[in-house]
């Protein structure tokens, strides 16, 4: 849900967050799974599609490049920490770029009602502002650091 929902949003935004490249993947997950049917039914109440998704892991290649990960808990980001060695730096909770005091944590509802994937979208979808915010500042040093990579070399 949470990588249908980011990439709605950045469809709304201008270049080059537009064409950016958005993936899902579980610390638990097995290739090829379709999305749970309640995820589709609550994406399809908000007018997202999720009819085509497939469950992928997350690895060491998706790690090298990911200009950031999203995580819903603070357990996923510490199964991620087990699982990609060396740790990536650039991970985050989707829910800790939101200003104010809030709830930074999303329960995962793998396995329960439809509204439990409703309440999860919802949290999810407060804090797809924060998150473009987010990635527009990661997106931008990402680049300071390339043109910075390529002055040295030129100077080489």
């Amino acid at each position: 849900m949470a990588a249908a929902l980011f990439r709605h949003a950045l469809d709304a935004q201008e270049e080059p967050l537009k064409s950016l490249k958005i993936s899902s993947a579980g610390i638990s997950a097995y290739s090829g799974q379709s999305a749970n049917p309640n995820s589709v039914e609550a994406l399809r109440k908000v007018g997202i599609n999720l009819g085509n998704h497939e469950s992928q892991p997350l690895d060491r290649n998706m790690a090298d490049r990911a200009l950031a990960y999203f995580g819903m808990t603070d357990s996923h980001l510490a199964m991620m920490n087990l699982q990609i060695d060396p740790p990536p730096t650039n991970a985050f909770l989707m829910r800790q770029f939101i200003e104010g005091e809030t709830d930074l944590q999303i329960p995962d509802p793998f396995g329960l009602s439809l509204s439990h994937y409703e309440a999860s979208r919802d949290s999810m979808v407060e804090a797809i502002p924060s998150l473009v915010e987010a990635v527009k500042v990661l997106y931008q040093k990402e680049l300071e650091q390339i043109n910075q990579d390529r002055e040295v070399k030129a100077e080489e």
